[in-house]
């Protein structure tokens, strides 16, 4: 998330709403995601806007987590502390991808030379749940839980093909497309495009769309039932390679760890 693409206000209301849902949960929620990779450390009018609360909420929220250890404060900026990270350990702990994922990655990228990663769809976005950087290549560090809109980027692509039909135009209909740089493909036709020749050759290529500079490969990852259940992906500098030797060398040697992967996750 960026101060471009805002959070949905959350409720006001305190009380239950359809379903039973609490929305005071809902509310210290959107407090919590309000902090990311591009917003760090957030003041409490910042914390409040990008929550879509009142100051006064967002400080009942946010000194009800710096109690609990989640948020520290040094006087003027909030900001999350690495205890958060318990918030999605019991995911990752079920989730034997990462575990399964990382020394597939790690033997990919030496092969390669270049950084890999393994990422899921979560909504419009992708988080990343494994990682092995080589060199920094990106404005933004990149880290296991950091998101991008999937739209945009190569393991989005792969996991957007694979998805629905219906899962695919919610996620595209429910807000026009942000460019991130002059190349990135925003016309929601040309996506899905895009995505009907991604899930015809079975991987993903993005140049320049996500970031100036930098290209990705991704490749689909299948579960036992053979749905795909995440993506894993090579980034590197754009035209640091002839083409030949991406579609000879990288793209197979992507596709060999994605088959490796899914033959480790069917015995996990």
């Amino acid at each position: 998330m960026t101060d471009a693409e805002p959070f949905a206000p959350a409720p006001e209301d305190d009380s239950d709403g359809p379903g039973e849902v609490v929305q005071a949960f809902v509310r210290g929620l959107a407090v919590i995601r309000a902090f990311d990779a591009d917003n760090p450390e957030l003041t409490l009018s910042d914390v409040a806007r990008r929550a879509g609360v009142t100051r006064a909420a967002a400080g009942r929220f946010l000194r009800t987590l710096q109690s609990l250890g989640y948020v520290r404060n040094d006087g003027r900026s909030f900001a999350l502390t690495p205890r958060v990270l318990e918030l999605g350990y019991s995911y990752l702990s079920a989730l034997s991808l990462p575990e399964v994922a990382q020394p597939h990655l790690e033997a990919l990228s030496r092969a390669v030379g270049e950084s890999a990663s393994a990422a899921v769809l979560d909504g419009a976005e992708i988080v990343y749940v494994a990682r092995v950087p080589v060199r920094r290549i990106m404005s933004v560090g990149i880290t296991v839980g950091t998101r991008f809109p999937a739209a945009i980027t190569s393991m989005g692509r792969v996991l957007l093909a694979a998805a629905s039909t219906d899962e695919r135009d919610r996620i595209l209909d429910a807000e026009p497309l942000a460019p991130r740089t002059p190349r990135t493909l925003t016309d929601p036709a040309a996506v899905r495009q895009e995505l009907e020749r991604v899930r015809a050759q079975g991987w993903a290529r993005v140049d320049g769309e996500l970031e100036p500079g930098l290209q990705s490969l991704a490749a689909p990852v299948h579960g036992r039932d053979g749905a795909v259940v995440a993506a894993i992906n090579l980034s590197m500098s754009s035209g640091r390679y002839p083409e030949a030797e991406v579609t000879d060398r990288l793209i197979p040697a992507l596709l060999a760890a994605a088959r490796a992967i899914e033959a480790d996750l069917r015995v996990a």
